[in-house]
């Protein structure tokens, strides 16, 4: 890691005046290019003056789920597909060129899409101009009149100028004329007509109100800014054919205000607007332009026009420029032809290609974040720093950001579909720059010399120059001495031949005297004409005085008129604007209120509509749950009243038996009682009772008498209900004559929801080993209902036991070849009919054994 140098502490900026207080919005406005055809599908529309319309062509519709969302821009102005060049530039450029010429900077730029118009809008073509034409146009008829000689100003390597004496601009225009290829173009030579109808503008535009007592001189000067590199346009390099060098790029530096400019910038001196165009023109050969899919002269550089115009005062004469370098003012407009944001799927650009669009791409990415930091400083009042370093197109003009003369836009759109994403980008950093608002730079400070000084000593002159001529002399005023003397000695006499032959000629010297005293008489009456005609003409000087103070009084007066009235109209503008001020606030904490009005209304609204929702909810529920409920209740009852018929035949039964027992005692102890004898009858054997079982009825028999009824697999109560026969896979087959057999029964071998919701009754089949080795097969019971989360739950009834035990291992103590029995054979084979009886006893909930189980048991046999 790099570890940073420390930085000299920078010097407090020496910043141009400005005032803080006046803000100007950045001045946006909107160009719409005609369509290439009549066929193409346009997606936007001019609805106003200030306003757009944009809306997605047909085949994004479809791309995008049939989305159709039309969106309204609104500018400063718009100009449709039919505004000429001369309505475009009187509306934007022509308030930068008056201020240009008022000592103000200006930055007029165009943006826009590769192929929307930009450089047609700037440059212009054949016979009909663009604006930067127009602008040289203006500003040379504008100040035609008072330019000053060529290389009287003089500008300087540090973004400065400076006033030559006439002797050293005297040197510099011989130096240039004995040159054999002049640098810059001779405003008599012939225009190249490659150009010659962009300049020639038949308008002749002009500015009002030019400072008639200043001289005027223009500069131009042409770069680019390419990859992010600047270079001069205008920089003539050596012709080496072997290794012609590549051009060199410039840096930027910072003047002694914090200006920036290009250094070793080539800056010409022009004097007229085919001078100044053909300098341009020779710039913008050596321009990067490239064949695209998109447009066929593809701009690769932002190129920049700096116009710089210097001027001072003259001296209170009115005859040469005033020397003094704080009267000199130096002001530019710059005019900016910025390269088109270009998608690289579209272009199918590759190579170096490539690398000019990224680099295009991010230098306008770079002025787009600085557009939005400003907006955001000036809106929430925050403080960011601007990264205008980080592209050397905004670092050139972040002083025109900061307050140092007006910025306009011009936002040039192709109305065609396949434009439109891009378009939509374009219109959204249009929208976000007009927010962003710079100082109003303030007027510059008069000089304090008296005005309308070039005019007076002009006047003067052509005066004196009228009376020479009337008096025939001549009119230049270089010979005025000598016109003057050879007047004055013409007047005289001319002097006598003063030969003096003899010592006795007495008449040459009275001749020469008399001469003499002509001349002398002569002189005297010149003498005093001479000094009548000074004192006339002072008295024309001083009635010319009193006729200047008088004026000067007079406009004196006007302009304190003007002035009380400006400052009246100030104050009637700074009681209205603190009325607006006051309205706007008043009408901010009106929106405020009504804002928290809306909200805390949509709130209520929103906890309204959630309580009745939420009542609904509550009175589904309890509905739903006095469903259930009720639900519950009958399916209780039904059971309970099942139980309890269940108990009721199961007590029935038990009574029926045990009466039925009691019937068969009696009956034997009455055979035994009335019959005498030894024998006892014959009983069936127990193989005999197995092999005709009689099964056991759930009622009670109707006859009271009726034959004894032999145990057998009792029916499930539920025949006429579904049940659910759960037999597992692993249970083994039992080849018994009684099977369980329910009838209506859903056999699964896994218990699943589906079956059970189908069912009202479930019986598990379970298998185990018993301590004797025999296998025991257990059948479970039990009632399906519904739980409330709206699955199947089973509860568990009762259990019947299926044994089976071989005969091998059971004693048998009664059988028919034994003849002879002991004595108390016959309560023996009376206790074992009796306990030959299987005795269900069915166990109710609650019980020791759980519910529903079922006990099958065999008591003990008595001893003998």
């Amino acid at each position: 890691m790099k570890s940073a140098r420390a930085r000299t502490p920078r010097r407090p900026a020496l910043k141009k005046p400005s005032n803080p207080s006046l803000k100007d919005p950045v001045g946006v406005y909107c160009r719409v290019r005609p369509l290439s055809g009549p066929d193409q599908e346009c997606c936007i529309e001019v609805i106003s003056e200030t306003t757009v319309q944009i809306h997605p062509p047909e085949g994004y519709r479809i791309f995008r789920n049939g989305e159709y969302r039309e969106t309204q821009y609104s500018f400063k102005e718009v100009f449709g597909t039919l505004v000429a060049q001369k309505e475009l530039f009187d509306v934007v450029a022509k308030p930068l060129v008056e201020d240009l010429i008022r000592g103000k900077n200006g930055l007029l730029f165009t943006y826009g899409v590769t192929g929307s118009g930009k450089t047609h809008t700037m440059t212009g073509s054949p016979g009909d101009g663009g604006l930067l034409p127009r602008c040289l146009d203006t500003i040379f008829n504008s100040i035609g009149p008072f330019q000053a000689k060529r290389f009287v100003f003089k500008l300087d390597d540090k973004n400065g100028v400076e006033v030559q004496c006439e002797v050293d601009a005297l040197l510099e225009r011989q130096k240039r004329d004995a040159m054999p290829v002049p640098k810059t173009p001779s405003g008599k030579r012939q225009i190249d007509p490659e150009f010659a109808d962009m300049i020639n503008v038949q308008d002749h535009c002009k500015v009002e109100e030019v400072d008639e007592d200043n001289v005027y001189s223009v500069f131009v000067s042409y770069i680019e800014i390419y990859n992010n590199y600047i270079y001069d346009l205008l920089e003539e390099n050596p012709f080496e054919p072997i290794k012609p060098k590549p051009p060199q790029s410039k840096l930027l530096r910072e003047d002694q205000n914090h200006n920036m400019y290009v250094t070793g910038c080539t800056e010409v001196e022009v004097k007229s607007t085919e001078e100044a165009f053909e300098v341009f023109w020779r710039g913008q050969k050596k321009r990067r332009i490239a064949n695209t899919q998109l447009n066929r002269e593809s701009s690769r550089s932002h190129s920049v026009f700096i116009i710089k115009l210097a001027q001072a005062p003259l001296d209170a004469d009115g005859d040469n420029v005033l020397q003094e370098k704080e009267q000199i003012i130096l002001s530019q407009l710059s005019l900016v032809d910025l390269a088109g944001s270009e998608r690289t799927n579209r272009t199918k650009a590759e190579g170096s290609r490539l690398r000019e669009a990224g680099n295009i791409n991010q230098s306008l990415m770079t002025l787009r974040t600085c557009i939005e930091v400003l907006r955001e400083n000036q809106m929430y009042g925050t403080n960011k720093m601007v990264p205008y370093r980080d592209s050397k197109l905004t670092h050139l003009f972040k002083n025109y950001f900061d307050g140092e003369g007006k910025v306009r836009m011009i936002v040039c759109v192709n109305p065609k579909a396949e434009d439109y994403e891009e378009s939509l980008q374009v219109m959204r950093f249009a929208e976000m720059t007009q927010e962003v608002e710079v100082a109003r730079p303030v007027d510059r400070a008069l000089c304090g010399l008296t005005p309308g000084r070039r005019y007076r000593n002009q006047a003067f002159r052509e005066e004196l120059a009228r009376k020479l001529e009337l008096r025939g002399g001549p009119i230049d005023g270089e010979t005025e001495e000598q016109f003057s003397s050879d007047t004055f000695l013409q007047n005289f006499p001319p002097l006598p031949p003063c030969e003096l032959l003899d010592i006795n000629n007495e008449q040459t010297l009275p001749k020469l005297i008399e001469v003499l005293e002509q001349r002398r008489k002569m002189r005297q009456t010149l003498s005093e004409e001479f000094s009548k005609n000074v004192l006339a003409f002072r008295k024309i000087l001083q009635d010319f005085d009193t006729n200047v103070a008088s004026k000067e009084k007079y406009f004196q007066g006007k302009l304190s008129e003007r002035d009380k009235t400006i400052t009246g109209q100030k104050t009637e503008m700074e009681r209205l604007e603190k009325k607006i001020k006051t309205l706007e606030y008043k009408i901010e904490i009106l929106e405020k209120t009504t804002t928290i009005y809306e909200e805390d209304k949509r709130s209520l609204q929103q906890e309204l509509e959630n309580k009745n929702q939420k009542l609904q909810r509550q009175a589904s529920d309890k509905r739903r749950l006095e469903a259930r409920l009720q639900g519950m209740v009958t399916e209780t009852t039904m059971k309970w009243e099942k139980e309890c018929e269940r108990r009721v035949a199961a007590k029935q039964l038990e009574m029926q038996n045990k009466l039925w027992v009691k019937d068969e005692k009696l009956k034997q102890l009455k055979a035994i009682v009335t019959e005498p004898k030894t024998e006892k009858p014959e009983r069936p054997s127990r193989e005999r009772d197995r092999e005709k079982p009689v099964p056991r009825s759930v009622s009670p028999p109707p006859v009271p008498n009726a034959p004894p009824v032999r145990l057998r697999h009792r029916r499930s109560r539920s025949a006429g209900e579904r049940w659910v026969d759960h037999k597992p896979p692993s249970n083994l087959p039992t080849d018994t004559v009684l099977q369980p057999h329910v009838p209506h029964a859903i056999t699964v071998a896994a218990a699943s929801e589906k079956a059970l919701a189908k069912c009202d009754k479930y019986m598990l089949t379970h298998q185990e080993l018993a301590s004797d080795g025999e296998i025991e097969t257990k059948l479970i019971k039990g009632d399906v209902f519904k739980t409330r989360g709206g699955g199947q739950a089973v509860q568990f009834t009762e259990i019947e036991t299926l044994k089976q035990e071989s005969p091998t291992g059971r004693k048998r103590r009664s059988s028919p070849s034994n003849p002879d029995p002991p004595e108390d054979a016959a309560d023996s084979e009376w206790t074992d009919v009796e306990t030959r009886c299987s005795v269900a006893v069915e166990m109710r909930a609650g019980s020791v054994l759980g519910p529903g189980y079922q006990h099958h048991a065999q008591p003990k046999r008595r001893k003998p």
